[in-house]
């Protein structure tokens, strides 16, 4: 059986973890993604391997863990960012202390340095950072449950080189949703409290 030719080798493996967290997101998994999962349909239903109902209602769940992490990925932002501003003196060194967490947090997100790559030292801050949370959601939903062998010499497949390489379970994504939804809501208390106990305002 081919996989189609955006997630048949290793190499393009990177370019799927690119596309899942930086801007190309509704690009890639909605015009272009949608064309690949019909050509798929359709020479899997010639096949035999199933009919067109189950195969809806697994994309449909693959488009519901979609929207339900790039949503909560928003909401976490903006949370912070509300947060940043709430326990600084002013929204300028709250801009300033925003930016350098988004630098460091997309530095240890498993974007640029995959986790098992990461020094065991620095992997504490991995399972801390929530950019790292939402890319293992969006990767993991989409494509930890398949289980078609890639176009490489190895012959592995999809969801095990997910694992062998990002360390990404598709039987993690349970809680890996608690997570994403969990970093909101801390963000959100942080920005409450810190608006109600602390006073920046000089007489």
């Amino acid at each position: 059986m081919q996989v189609h030719p955006a997630r048949s080798v290793e190499c393009d493996g990177f370019d799927v973890r690119r596309g899942s967290v930086h801007g190309d997101t509704e690009l890639f998994i909605g015009s272009a993604g949608g064309g690949r999962r019909t050509n798929s349909l359709l020479q899997e239903r010639a096949a035999g391997m199933y009919s067109a109902l189950p195969y809806a209602f697994g994309q449909a769940a693959k488009f519901f863990w979609y929207l339900f992490f790039m949503y909560f990925t928003l909401l976490y932002f903006t949370f912070y960012g509300m947060m940043a501003v709430g326990i600084t003196p002013n929204h300028n060194i709250g801009s300033i202390v925003s930016a350098f967490f988004y630098a460091v947090w997309n530095l240890f997100a498993g974007f640029i340095i995959p986790r098992p790559s990461i020094p065991v030292w620095w992997r504490w801050y991995y399972w801390a950072c929530p950019v790292a949370w939402t890319l293992y959601g969006l990767v993991a939903s989409q494509f930890g449950d398949i289980h078609t062998p890639m176009e490489d010499p190895k012959g592995k497949l999809v969801s095990e080189y997910l694992r062998s390489h990002f360390g990404f379970k598709h039987s993690f994504l349970g809680v890996v949703a608690a997570v994403v939804v969990a970093f909101p809501v801390l963000f959100a208390f942080l920005f409450a409290f810190s608006i109600k106990m602390l006073n920046f305002q000089k007489r």
